[in-house]
């Protein structure tokens, strides 16, 4: 018999009912020449302290640092756990071979490998690796199993990061709790959380310590056009009055008129960290809440694996492409001007050197029926991005005029849309600029300007405040993340950076949120700002690696190494070990009677201000099903959707409520339904 092991249950039915073994049993079904079970995510767990020495039970700085010889696992502890890995380990003896049906990431392949071996698996393994949980790719990806052995590097890399995070983990803590917690606190210390903390707090101290600077910016208004001067600002009003009378009976003449033609690519597909970034933007999500919510539509195989860092598809997906545009129906009259011709195959998209184990989230192609309230929103924006790779470029003309009054230049800038090409599909982003003026002017339509033509003007000073850094929000967060806390808007330079980032895109979410939950950080609208306990805790660690984005970014990198096969996994961990010695060695020569209050005071609320924590006020259930919304006519029944309108479902009793889809549209959430409803006031007439 074969065994297939899954991470999850719905995984399974799904494997099972492919591969006919369609008997229930407890914790796995059988056909055929088939089991088919799984785990509940992680299993097991690497031993706790006390379970390599009992003495490491009590915090004591004497025990640090904890470096066991050799690390080990067990099973969690939990009941249901229990049962279900007695389950597998049965299923393992009986055996013949396992096929590996774990979530195809380094993650995945720990849990996996976790478990065959508490299991102590001596059949064959093979490994299932597929992008999608369609059943096309499940069949697809049996007919094409690997070795597991193929996969060692990446398993070597998960447990090299898991019992890196323990050593960081589990000695700093308790060295910092110790050392400068408060009576009965825990100052929580990790490799990814603190050096997150660490950009917030630094972010903190470049608003707080800033000091806005005046400035005073040369124009001149010719033709109805504002120009602005070439050349520097000047620091302080007076002498710029002073130019502003000498050019203002001076004569403007235009001494240059230049006009070239651009194109912009439409954005790139969607890694995970872009589309948490992007629905923060536009939705206003946390990253933990998009994460969630793109793990649903993968399970219900409506797209491709969630947790990658690439914005690349393979060449193998080229042949894909058309068939799963065609099967995007309620899309069609976005994927016609693309399917009308052939698809061009373009590096831009398609490139394997950029692909590792997952390629770009996309649509599987399913047909997305059912989709209510925010999963239908994310459905959406990943459609359109999808869609909009395919279209021509975004054609415009850039004009640049150049002008002079006496022997001061100006320069005025303009820009049009000659072909909007993707942007007929995808909302456009807000540029960000801290001088919005100047942003609308490069935008502007420009009149016609002639090569020296000249005439008055009316020449002014602007006058223009330095502003400090913007508050991390989620999105902004996200990205720091990514690049290592360097601010970078080119998606080139981004895709170079991104293997020396902190955490891995599946784990940023929940690093967030272990903050919010520490009371390291707190949310005041959309921007995460630091307690005053998790400013005291960046300033009292000394340690440059603990809380350093760049130095983490370099232990990512090594990580991403050990994947490759560039970088001993072994000399990983003796690297943090041996950090580990110097950082216990330093902090108790530390003399300084320095205490850390993790309950400090929150700063005080605005009626739109909350904290992780704080209580909020009782609101509502959102309408996320049409069901939950009463008949307003006879208050009995509920809305249904029919085929022209909205109605009641007492029809049959005689309520003849109707909302038409002229007034609110078929495919309308059902908060829009229950808006639209409010605002009607529909009878039964």
């Amino acid at each position: 018999m074969k065994l297939c092991i899954t991470e999850k249950p719905s995984v399974a039915r799904d494997i099972a009912s492919i591969l006919g073994a369609n008997t229930r049993h407890d914790g796995y079904f059988e056909g055929g020449d088939w089991y088919v079970t799984w785990t509940f995510g992680h299993l097991c767990c690497l031993f706790e302290p006390d379970d390599y020495k009992p003495e490491w039970k009590r915090w004591a700085m004497s025990s640090l640092p904890m470096l066991p010889e050799k690390y080990d696992i067990k099973l969690i502890d939990d009941a249901g756990y229990k049962k279900q890995f007695g389950v597998i380990e049965e299923l393992i003896r009986r055996a013949d071979e396992i096929v590996n049906c774990g979530d195809a990431g380094q993650e995945g392949e720990l849990i996996q490998r976790w478990v065959m071996k508490k299991a102590a698996t001596s059949c064959p393994v093979r490994r299932l690796w597929i992008s999608s949980l369609t059943d096309e790719s499940i069949r697809e990806g049996f007919s094409n199993l690997k070795p597991q052995s193929d996969y060692d590097r990446l398993f070597q890399a998960g447990l090299s990061r898991a019992i890196g995070d323990w050593i960081l983990g589990m000695n700093a803590t308790r060295l910092y709790t110790l050392k400068y917690g408060g009576r009965g606190q825990v100052l929580s210390i990790g490799r990814v959380q603190t050096p997150t903390l660490a950009l917030i707090v630094k972010r903190h101290h470049e608003i707080a310590n800033f000091v806005p600077k005046d400035s005073w910016e040369l124009h001149t208004r010719y033709r109805e056009v504002d120009f602005t001067y070439t050349g520097d600002r000047f620091d302080s009003e007076a002498p710029g009055e002073e130019t502003v009378r000498r050019i203002a009976g001076e004569i403007f003449t235009i001494t240059s008129v230049t006009k070239k033609k651009g194109r912009e690519s439409a954005p790139r597909l969607f890694d995970l960290t872009s589309l948490q970034v992007e629905c923060n933007r536009r939705f206003g999500w946390t990253a933990e809440q998009t994460l969630k919510l793109i793990q649903s539509l993968y399970e219900k195989k409506l797209t491709t694996y969630p947790r990658v860092d690439t914005t690349y598809l393979s060449d193998d997906i080229y042949p894909k492409i058309a068939p799963t545009l065609r099967k995007m129906a309620p899309y069609a009259q976005f994927t016609e001007p693309v399917l009308a011709a052939p698809i061009a195959k373009t590096k831009k998209i398609f490139d394997n050197s950029k692909v590792t184990d997952h390629h770009a989230i996309i649509p599987t192609g399913q047909m997305p029926g059912g989709l209510e309230g925010d999963e239908r929103k994310l459905y959406h924006t990943i459609a359109m991005r999808f869609i909009g790779v395919f279209y021509p470029d975004c054609q415009f003309e850039a004009t640049t005029v150049l002008g002079k009054a006496a022997e001061y230049e100006f320069k005025a800038s303009g820009k049009v849309i000659t072909s909007p090409g993707w942007r007929v599909l995808l909302p456009a982003k807000p540029e960000k600029s801290e001088n919005t003026d100047a942003q609308d002017s490069d935008n502007a339509v420009l009149p016609p300007f002639t090569e020296g033509e000249s005439g008055p003007h009316a020449p002014f000073l602007a006058k223009k405040t330095s502003q400090p850094p913007k508050y991390y929000t989620e999105g902004t967060l996200l990205r720091a993340m990514e690049t290592a806390g360097r601010t970078v808007d080119d998606e080139e330079l981004r895709d170079a950076m991104k293997e020396n980032g902190i955490g891995r895109p599946s784990t940023r979410a929940a690093i967030i949120e272990t903050l919010f939950r520490r009371r390291y950080i707190y949310r005041e609208r959309k921007n995460i700002l630091a307690t005053q306990a998790g400013i005291d805790l960046i300033a009292t660690i000394q340690e440059e690696l603990l809380k350093s984005a760049k130095l983490t970014g370099l232990w990512e990198n090594k990580l991403r190494r050990i994947e490759r096969g560039e970088y001993s996994a072994g000399h990983f961990v003796a690297e943090i070990s041996q950090l580990m010695r110097e950082i216990v060695a330093n902090v108790m020569n530390d003399n300084s009677a320095r205490k850390i209050a993790t309950e400090a005071p929150q700063p005080k609320q605005s009626k739109t201000t909350t904290t992780a924590d704080s209580p909020k006020k009782p609101r509502a259930p959102r309408t996320t099903k049409l069901e939950q919304i009463a008949c307003p006519v006879c208050g009995q029944g509920h809305i249904m959707r029919g085929r022209t309108a909205y109605g009641c479902s007492n029809y049959a009793s005689g309520c003849a409520f109707r909302l038409p889809f002229d007034i609110c549209p078929a495919d309308a959430t059902p908060g829009k339904v229950k808006q639209a409803i409010t605002k009607y006031k529909p009878s039964a007439q």
